[in-house]
């Protein structure tokens, strides 16, 4: 009969190996997770000042990093939130006991709070001489290789704390994104509005085109819906209430396809200027943008995707029908489905049975938008396609939107809005029949909204720009850039 094989070490999970060494902790009374720690410096401060703290002992804390072993000393390089240091351990200095019990029990990813004073190695090392040290987190599992560890997208994203842990890179993103809405949210304050928050779940929702997540309120026992923008009707009954100026930075959610730009669930801002128009708000929109990108990025000029793209300079204004003609030859507003419909499939893309006429012209338009580079405005759409905006005076065709265009895409829409209640109750009147069609997408009325507008709302200015465009800034993918992208659970839950 055949012996069974020892199993080695080297053989055994590293995490029941960890399992044990926690248990001999608390063998000998040291507990690995106490509620209280003391810091008195962080890292990059005893960097700082590392020639003036010499001779003094201090505490810091940090997560092992690095841990190689040397006759009777110890190296471990520690990091915090500000930086990371060198610790040296040293038998003679701790005594035998002390540096057998860590040299046993300590193991990378383990948090540390570490007594000791400035030390330099005879490399050079800026490092910490340590006096006592008590671990304060025991990890329980290694942290993966830097290089080797998570290369697979999906694993990235469901195991999202470790890849940033161990991917700079990923980061600078989260970094980043903090300043691109700290930016956003002090020029906004800087330009003299106000922010309010406003419904997430609603009776009715609206303010895009898009199909919402729809739910139950237990309590009220109705159905509601998840909000498809950031108070749009809201921050508008809220210019008849009389305030002027407010914005809103939210979660939005819309329940859609998934791709490099699109989301169910994102972070989006939207302002109301009260006696503003368009014009006025694609001025504020193009200094909102330079200071965002100067503020986050230190630049105007950005790589995305294969273009160039230069903040800084002239944004030029493309009216919308004449540039579908001048690439299609479809004229939006003298054109038919059928006809849509052809252009499309000339340009393989794939259609709905369902798609209705605005859908189609949506469609075609997206697949023209891809050509430029911008920055700049697409404005004067028809009115078909914008049921909130207002008309414009030369046209009652078309209306007084602007879409912000970078690199191809649309990054940003607004509109001077419409504040005629009659026009209004229509427009949400052919929207109900475009979802009789079929038309998911087309906006729910809102009488609600129209009854407001009845007291009267001032001539405003409406836009709202998603975390879409920090995402091309950065030249990323939208479900790179946000911290944890929803994922379907690996094991089925039961209810």
């Amino acid at each position: 009969m055949k012996q069974k094989k020892a199993i080695t070490s080297s053989e055994r999970p590293e995490r029941e190996i960890r399992l044990e060494k926690l248990q001999a902790l608390r063998a000998q009374h040291l507990e690995p997770y106490p509620a209280r720690v003391r810091r008195d410096l962080t890292l990059a401060a005893v960097e700082k000042d590392f020639l003036n703290l010499d001779g003094k002992k201090f505490f810091v804390v940090g997560r092992v990093r690095s841990l190689r072993r040397h006759g009777k000393i110890i190296f471990l390089h520690i990091e915090d939130g500000t930086g990371k240091m060198q610790l040296v351990l040293q038998f003679n200095v701790l005594g035998q006991h002390v540096y057998r019990t860590l040299e046993n029990f300590l193991d990378i990813g383990d948090f540390l709070e570490v007594y000791g004073n400035p030390y330099v190695t005879k490399k050079n090392e800026h490092s910490l001489l340590v006096h006592s040290l008590r671990i304060i987190a025991k990890a329980l599992r290694p942290i993966p290789d830097t290089w080797y560890g998570l290369k697979d997208d999906e694993e990235r994203y469901r195991r999202r704390y470790l890849d940033i842990l161990v991917n700079p890179d990923v980061a600078e993103i989260i970094v980043k994104r903090s300043k691109f809405w700290k930016s956003i949210r002090d020029f906004m304050f800087a330009e003299g509005f106000m922010e309010v928050e406003t419904p997430v779940l609603e009776n009715t929702t609206g303010g895009a085109d898009a199909v919402p997540f729809a739910t139950h309120h237990n309590s009220l026992n109705i159905d509601v819906y998840l909000r498809i923008s950031a108070g749009e009707l809201w921050q508008k009954r809220l210019m008849v209430a009389g305030f002027e100026k407010t914005f809103e930075i939210g979660r939005i959610f819309r329940n859609e396809g998934m791709s490099a730009e699109h989301l169910q669930d994102y972070t989006q801002l939207e302002f109301y200027w009260a006696y503003a128009d368009y014009g006025k708000g694609m001025e504020f929109v193009e200094r909102l943008y330079k200071h965002v990108a100067r503020e986050t990025f230190g630049t105007l000029q950005f790589h995305i995707r294969d273009f160039d793209v230069d903040l800084g300079k002239a944004w030029p204004r493309y009216d919308f029908r004449e540039t579908l003609i001048e690439h299609t030859g479809v004229d939006v507003l003298k054109t038919s489905l059928s006809a849509v419909l052809q252009k499309l499939q000339a340009r393989n893309i794939q259609c709905e049975d369902s798609l209705t006429l605005p859908r189609a012209l949506d469609q075609l338009w997206k697949s023209v938008r891809k050509s430029i580079a911008g920055p700049g405005f697409v404005i004067h759409h028809p009115v078909f396609l914008s049921p909130l905006a207002k008309r414009t005076e030369h046209n009652p065709e078309l209306v007084e939107r602007f879409q912000s265009i970078i690199a191809g895409t649309e990054i940003g829409n607004g509109y001077t809005e419409l504040n005629n209640p009659i026009d209004q109750a229509e427009r949400f009147q052919e929207q109900a029949a475009l979802r009789a069609q079929g038309d998911l997408e087309a906006q729910m009325p809102d009488y609600d909204f129209v009854e407001a507008l009845e007291y009267g709302m001032p001539p405003t200015c409406g836009f709202g720009v998603s975390e879409r465009l920090f995402a091309f800034l950065m030249n990323r993918s939208v479900r790179e850039c946000v911290l944890f992208p929803l994922l379907r659970p690996k094991v089925k839950k039961v209810l």
